[in-house]
């Protein structure tokens, strides 16, 4: 008999903890329902804002610079002087003809004459190779910041620190290199007639 009761205790036991599991079960369900309809809430109120995008600033120049690059600074004087106000395009093909000995670029002081247009020139194919890479980026830039007609405005050239070569003995050259572009600006000419007095 004591055998009997203890299993009808069992049996009566287990059917107790099955109930709340199933219970639990249903809780569970209804919590992922719950999340599932505060989700696609949540996603139904972003959609409903509007999305304003902030106004693109157009910019009118553009400008590339070379720190410290291995250049003469006399020579990237006269090479600044020789680019400014010309179109990027022709300031790169008249240094390709510099670089290949066709054009001279006017340089001050005791200086061979040249060729052409000039008193006294050179033909400085080390600074006009770094200049071709930054009139390059220059022309890269002023398409991204949509320049129509970009003009060289700026081409400064300055000293760098020069670092000193191996044991001491000699002076790297070193030179800042800054050049800017903006867009043409077209002067409008008003015609005035001038009107005979009668």
């Amino acid at each position: 008999m004591k055998e009997e009761k203890k299993k009808i205790e069992k049996i009566v036991k287990s059917k107790e903890d099955e109930t709340p599991k199933i219970e639990e079960k249903k809780s569970e369900k209804n919590k992922t329902e719950n999340t599932k309809e505060k989700k696609k809430e949540v996603k139904e109120e972003t959609k409903k804002e509007p999305i304003t995008k902030t106004p693109k600033i157009k910019k009118t120049e553009a400008f590339a610079r070379g720190v410290n690059i291995p250049v003469s600074t006399k020579q990237a004087v006269a090479v600044c002087r020789f680019i400014k106000n010309k179109k990027i395009g022709d300031a790169i093909r008249d240094l390709e003809q510099v670089k290949t000995g066709r054009k001279a670029v006017p340089m001050k002081g005791e200086i061979p004459h040249r060729k052409g247009m000039m008193m006294s020139g050179r033909f400085p194919k080390k600074a006009t190779e770094h200049f071709i890479i930054l009139l390059k980026s220059l022309a890269a830039n002023a398409n991204v910041n949509e320049l129509e007609e970009p003009i060289i405005t700026e081409a400064i050239a300055n000293f760098a620190s020069r670092p000193y070569g191996r044991f001491g003995r000699t002076q790297k050259k070193r030179t800042h290199i800054k050049i800017i572009a903006k867009n043409k600006i077209k002067k409008e000419i008003n015609k005035i007639k001038w009107k005979k007095k009668m």
